[in-house]
């Protein structure tokens, strides 16, 4: 056990829900953060004079950061602990949209809002869920992630319409500032109330009956090196690939396809930008529903099964979209709540499956597929460009995702339940 004592204490029950808690207000203020931008857009270029390409490069490099930050945010949170991570990503988040409020060049903007928010974001991504809920429960982890996860649809239901009324109450500046306090009550809260893994007030994980199943262990090795262990862990086991294959495949048909495009596929088919935009609201709100079951589910069935299904609806739903466009209210609506459900049900799933393959390198190892997820996302949010200027309308790109969904399924299916067994080595 070393220098890790053993956990004897019954705490009360409220420590697992305050940790819980303060996780989920860290989740669900970087959320906030990362909406914001899409308010903003349009007051930066008529504040400042800036294009459109010059308004969304800073945001591309947030977009990059947000997931490519996962698997060195995974690592830094094992070597120098859960709690110091968070109050350096909030602290970023304070930092980065506090100084925003004064910036007059592109530059300015560039380095706050790409880089310096991007790189606070990503290290409170969905991995920090991850971490917390692999470290402070054995029972009910699905359900916690599936919390976790929604967050960031509940993050843009409070702060997208709040920061909407702001800019056009008092302008942009104050939206800057209330990103600036809520990151930094955020910041407080995690100080006093967070603890790194439940050995640090002597007890054991929620529901855990033996001291082994508490250890972390805490390692001195470069976070960095850490990270790029974690990948070549990852990359010599055949349920990585089946993994990460899956989640670039979940990004690419939610982030990247649904949440960049779906307005303008709604305004060529006749359907208003304010109502389209209420669309992707509702789904927000059947995510969170969708989500939270997800992780009560996964608790209880197979993960494997819970994907392919996921997958597979998915996958025919986005194939009946383009017809749902063209047919009357009942159609869209459907296709609203069933999408809603499903959007990122498949997280909880997802990291109970690396859970079990990979073990206490899952945290490090889950950072990497979830870049991949915002591979996907950014894959799909250019691609879709593209194809949609040869062909001139979204039906076909909306079958080809369909149909890459299908396909995710059938890779989930593939993989090993049980940590015994799952980690086969290729070559």
């Amino acid at each position: 056990m070393g220098n890790i004592p053993s956990p004897v204490k019954s705490a009360p029950r409220s420590i697992y829900w305050i940790i819980a808690g303060i996780t989920f207000l860290t989740l669900l203020v970087s959320a906030g953060v990362r909406s914001a931008p899409s308010v903003l857009m349009v007051p930066f270029e008529e504040a400042f004079g800036w294009s459109r390409t010059t308004v969304t490069f800073p945001l591309a490099i947030n977009l990059a950061l947000y997931g490519l930050c996962g698997p060195f945010a995974a690592a830094f949170m094992e070597k120098y602990g859960l709690k110091k991570i968070m109050i350096f990503a909030l602290s970023l988040l304070v930092l980065g949209t506090s100084l925003s409020a004064g910036m007059q060049t592109a530059w300015q903007f560039t380095l706050l809002w790409g880089l310096v928010i991007g790189v606070g974001t990503g290290l409170t991504s969905s991995v920090l869920g991850a971490m917390v809920a692999n470290r402070w429960f054995k029972e009910r982890r699905g359900l916690i992630v599936g919390v976790f996860t929604a967050s960031g649809a509940t993050g843009q239901l409070i702060f997208l319409p709040l920061f909407a009324q702001i800019v056009s109450s008092y302008g942009w500046q104050m939206v800057v500032w209330v990103t600036a306090c809520s990151s930094l009550v955020a910041v407080i809260l995690a100080a006093v109330f967070m603890r790194n893994k439940p050995e640090d007030v002597g007890i054991l994980p929620y529901g855990a009956t033996d001291p082994t199943e508490a250890e972390v262990p805490q390692t001195r090795m470069n976070p960095f090196r850490s990270a790029m262990d974690g990948l070549k862990v990852g990359t010599r086991s055949k349920d990585f690939w089946l993994l990460a294959g899956s989640f670039f495949v979940c990004g690419l048909s939610t982030n990247g396809l649904i949440g960049t495009h779906l307005i303008p596929a709604c305004l060529e088919h006749g359907i208003p930008e304010v109502t389209a935009a209420g669309m992707l609201a509702v789904m927000g709100i059947f995510d969170i529903i969708g989500t939270t079951m997800s992780g009560w589910l996964s608790d209880r069935w197979d993960s494997r099964w819970l994907l392919f299904w996921y997958y597979g609806l998915r996958g025919i739903s986005l194939v009946f979209l383009p017809y749902a466009l063209d047919s009357t209210f009942f159609g869209l609506a459907v296709f609203v709540v069933f999408y809603g459900l499903d959007w990122v049900a498949t997280v909880p799933p997802t990291v109970r499956l690396c859970s079990d393959a990979f073990g206490k390198q899952s945290g490090i190892v889950f950072g990497w597929i979830w870049a991949s997820h915002q591979l996907g996302a950014a894959t799909a949010a250019f691609g879709a460009g593209i194809l949609h200027t040869w062909f001139g309308s979204y039906t076909f790109v909306f079958i080809v995702a369909g149909i890459l969904c299908v396909t995710a399924s059938g890779f989930v299916i593939q993989i090993r339940q049980k940590r015994e067994s799952s980690v086969q080595y290729i070559g």
